[in-house]
């Protein structure tokens, strides 16, 4: 799932979205890890190691079960006591919408099931559903620990994280591609006559630049759209979104001057990137 090199902080998984970081206010870090405990975890039984599909389902379902056992006050089977054990003092605590939770349990099944039956995408708006299961509840997650709940705030948040989601894709194309994993839809790349070998190798070709600037340039109008909510939330978790927003941008700006070609090479932020990206989050104060 989500795996880009947006700061703050780097982690293994989940690096989209910041994690407990110094930026967090500090009464809602515990809060924060526990989520991530439980998306890392669900995703790492999704993704990791020699089990098999089946294995996989049924873990997830397991896992589900004892998301379900919390969520109606129930203890959970103890097999997971790092996850479900501050996961439960969250939900309590901060009333958590358990149903955002199962969403991404629930894309993750679909990560086992489309990799299983090698299925792919076969359109923007397919693709787009995916993000709205993967990574718009967690950002639907954080806003409601932050109390924010209105309609035009949620939106933002969700244009945020399916940008962020979509970023990861078109960053990974090298990493994805060998792998069989296929987030450039059947529709676009017959669009751009652009086929699975021109992707997989350390060429260049034409098609598929136009295919991956054109969604980068649909990623960042995503973006874009939503960043606005940066600049509404107050104090540091406002200024941690403005690092988020800008990461997602100058990864999409390094994608750009590789002409695109990330089906060679993987573009990753680095420490010189820090002092771009802390002045464009400090611009957007001012906007």
């Amino acid at each position: 799932m989500t795996k880009t090199d947006l700061p703050p902080p780097a982690a293994d998984h989940y690096e989209n979205f910041p994690v407990a970081s110094w930026l967090c206010p500090p009464h809602l870090r515990p809060a924060i890890a526990a989520i991530y405990g439980f998306a890392r975890t669900a995703d790492d039984i999704a993704d990791e190691g020699d089990a098999s599909s089946a294995e996989r389902l049924a873990d997830l379902d397991h896992f589900n079960r004892d998301l379900q056992a919390l969520a109606s006050g129930q203890p959970h089977s103890g097999r997971w006591p790092g996850v479900f054990d501050p996961l439960g003092r969250v939900l309590r605590d901060f009333q958590l919408p358990t149903p955002l939770l199962a969403q991404l349990l629930d894309v993750f099944a679909q990560d086992v099931r489309f990799t299983a039956d090698q299925r792919r995408y076969q359109n923007d708006a397919e693709l787009l559903d995916y993000c709205t299961r993967s990574a718009n509840p967690v950002g639907r997650l954080l806003l409601h620990l932050y109390g924010i709940q209105d309609a035009v705030s949620l939106t933002q948040s969700d244009q945020i994280c399916s940008a962020l989601q979509l970023i990861n894709f078109w960053q990974d194309v090298s990493v994805d591609a060998p792998r069989a994993r296929w987030y450039t839809t059947v529709q676009a790349m017959q669009q751009h006559a652009v086929q699975d070998a021109d992707l997989q190798t350390n060429r260049a070709c034409v098609n598929a630049t136009q295919l991956i600037a054109a969604y980068t340039r649909s990623a960042r109008a995503l973006m874009q759209a939503g960043a606005p909510l940066a600049c509404r939330i107050p104090g540091r978790a406002g200024w941690e979104l403005r690092l988020v927003v800008q990461g997602g941008l100058r990864i999409l700006d390094k994608i750009e001057a590789m002409n695109h070609e990330t089906w060679r090479t993987r573009p990753k932020l680095g420490l010189r990137d820090s002092p771009i990206l802390l002045w464009r989050a400090w611009r957007m104060h001012s906007v």
